[in-house]
């Protein structure tokens, strides 16, 4: 009995102890978020909405949304030009899907590599996850979210919706971004991350 007591001591500090990191992974997130909005240089706003600005939007912090995704090479695919909301036409390929379950259900994203910075050191392990879900339009961006991710060192890759943020033109009109390709879909509704900007008409 008493070896059974440890166990499950050890078992729910591990549990705990991961869900206290993730939380802080998640507010570090929101303050490196907003800190950007806040910085002239560095915000998407317009002058106008950047003296009023004080926090981004977001949904209370949910890590029910947050999965070890089973991550799964695709090496032979043919790069191709991705959507957006303007003329531009970026290079991106398919670097890779993955898989994860939520509330018994499977689910597949694709996962993308802009070709245009694979020459920048600085961006050499970064991915790219566009996607939509139920939210969108309502409580969400229309447009659908984004979420920055790296080249694991394995089979597994974190992600977690909580890190969900919006493309800049959802702030001003100025900009270009990359849609979500039709099969980033997700048919559930996602509630973590970042919030639509009310500043903006909903039909932007």
């Amino acid at each position: 009995m008493y070896k059974l007591v440890i166990i499950a001591f050890f078992c729910f500090v591990n549990v705990f102890g991961q869900e206290v990191s993730n939380v802080q992974r998640i507010l570090s997130f929101q303050d490196e978020l907003n800190h950007e909005f806040a910085a002239e240089e560095t915000s998407p706003l317009s002058p106008k909405d950047l003296k009023s600005f004080k926090t981004l939007d977001f949904f209370k912090i949910d890590t029910s949304f947050c999965f070890k995704a089973k991550f799964v090479r695709t090496p032979y695919e043919t790069p191709f030009i991705m959507k957006t909301t303007t003329g531009r036409e970026p290079l991106y390929v398919k670097y890779a899907e993955a898989h994860f379950e939520f509330q018994d259900k499977k689910y597949t994203v694709n996962i993308y590599q802009n070709q245009g910075l694979t020459t920048e050191s600085e961006y050499e392990n970064y991915l790219f996850l566009p996607f939509t879900d139920l939210t969108n339009g309502e409580t969400t961006y229309a447009g659908g979210r984004f979420i920055d991710l790296s080249i694991p060192e394995g089979d597994e890759i974190l992600i977690d919706f909580n890190t969900a943020y919006n493309p800049y033109c959802a702030y001003n009109d100025r900009y270009s971004c990359p849609i979500p390709p039709e099969e980033n879909h997700l048919n559930l509704l996602i509630p973590v991350g970042v919030k639509k900007y009310k500043n903006l008409p909903t039909t932007h």
